[in-house]
């Protein structure tokens, strides 16, 4: 009856409530399973980038229920500056352990982009590169945020860098920054990201009213010309070897991103193509979102400094937008009215929610006014740009 007892007496004092209980910060925990029913909830209710967010947040589950032990960050973060043990990781980790080595290696961002590459459209960008121009503005918010946390005196170059990126509005990018300059706000980074980009339709229109006038959102665009199939195929390789030369530090993203289109545009790969758009990309997501969730344990998240990466992200989206809007306000007045404002907002890189957002606030002051094509250009060029700026914080700090 006694070894009854006592295994009946062991098996609680493993279960996770015990070993919750037994924890100095318990409600910690609590707080993150309330995070974790918010985000399925956005995903699962809201619809807010459900493939995302519904990883990122089951990834947060299974990081934080006590006792698992299927996830270690001091495997990764090491305080005393040493290299990574993949050995120890190999032998010792647990099951998202052995999942995040993708996201250390710098590998789920860029399979990821790849399928965003076959699934993006480059034709609008071809046949205005004009929008490479209003793409650029909108990257202002990310050196705004990296100013503004590095002055802050709470972060770190390399971390203020990291928080910066998110005004990208493009989570791989600052996944791979986040990894590279500040993996221990890993987590915090991309749930901040991945959280504005979902909550585009909510945050940019109120934006784009205040900066445009009833007259300048109802400005009609004259149609695209004509992209040839050449054009097409040397765009990829061209970004590429453009790209790559002037910052080498982003070739990654950026041929990653180019190659991709170039397996859709060619015509001779369509197999390859279908695979990065649907199989490739979804597999990867599912593993990338459930690694970054994993980062998310209550001892590393629920800190001031979060709170912080959430205020100056929500900030350098803002100014993003702002400066995508007000370069293409500028382009609208040297061209004679020509370029309606309103698809600067979508110069942030969330392919294609912007655009969508451009064409939809549009649509409420002329319904027949079609502005979605003419707003895929700053869109897809937004995606450049923010690859662009991470190939500069990493060029400056790694």
């Amino acid at each position: 009856m006694s070894e009854i007892i006592d295994s009946l007496s062991t098996f609680l004092q493993g279960t996770g409530i015990a070993q919750l209980m037994e924890q100095p910060d318990w409600w910690k925990t609590l707080v993150m399973f309330v995070i974790v029913g918010a985000l399925v909830y956005l995903a699962i209710v809201k619809q807010y980038e459900p493939l995302l967010l519904l990883p990122i947040a089951i990834g947060m589950l299974l990081t934080n229920i006590p006792g698992a032990n299927i996830y270690h960050p001091d495997l990764f973060i090491k305080l005393d500056g040493s290299d990574i043990n993949f050995s120890e990781i190999l032998h010792d980790g647990g099951f998202l352990d052995l999942l995040y080595i993708g996201v250390k290696l710098g590998i789920y961002p860029c399979l990821i982009f790849i399928g965003i590459g076959a699934m993006t459209d480059f034709t609008p960008l071809i046949a205005n590169p004009k929008s490479l121009l209003i793409g650029a503005g909108a990257q202002l918010g990310v050196f705004v945020a990296f100013s503004v946390a590095l002055i802050s005196g709470f972060f770190t170059p390399e971390q203020a860098a990291a928080i910066g990126i998110i005004g990208g509005a493009d989570g791989p990018t600052a996944i791979t920054v986040a990894k590279e300059l500040a993996p221990e706000l890993l987590g915090a980074i991309a749930i901040a990201a991945y959280s504005y980009m979902a909550l585009i339709p909510g945050i940019q229109p109120p934006l784009m009213n205040l900066l445009t006038t009833k007259k300048e959102r109802a400005i009609r665009m004259t149609t695209l010309r004509e992209v040839s199939k050449v054009e097409k195929v040397i765009f990829p390789v061209l970004v590429t070897a453009v790209v790559g030369l002037i910052v080498p530090d982003a070739l990654v993203l950026i041929g990653c991103l180019m190659f991709g289109n170039l397996l859709n545009v060619c015509g001779v790969t369509d197999r390859l193509s279908k695979t990065a758009q649907n199989e490739l990309i979804n597999i990867v997501t599912i593993l990338l979102g459930v690694s970054v969730g994993a980062t998310a344990t209550a001892a590393n998240f629920l800190k001031l400094e979060t709170l912080l990466i959430i205020g100056c992200g929500l900030a350098a989206f803002g100014v993003s937008t702002c400066g995508g809007l007000i370069t293409a306000k500028i382009m609208n007045v040297i061209t004679g009215g020509k370029i309606n404002p309103l698809i600067g907002s979508a110069g942030v890189s969330a392919v294609p929610m912007a655009a969508r957002v451009s064409q939809k606030v549009g649509s409420r002051e002329d319904p027949t006014n079609f502005l979605l094509m003419h707003a895929m250009g700053p869109n897809v060029a937004g995606v450049i740009g923010s690859a662009v700026a991470a190939g500069v914080f990493l060029s400056w700090f790694r």
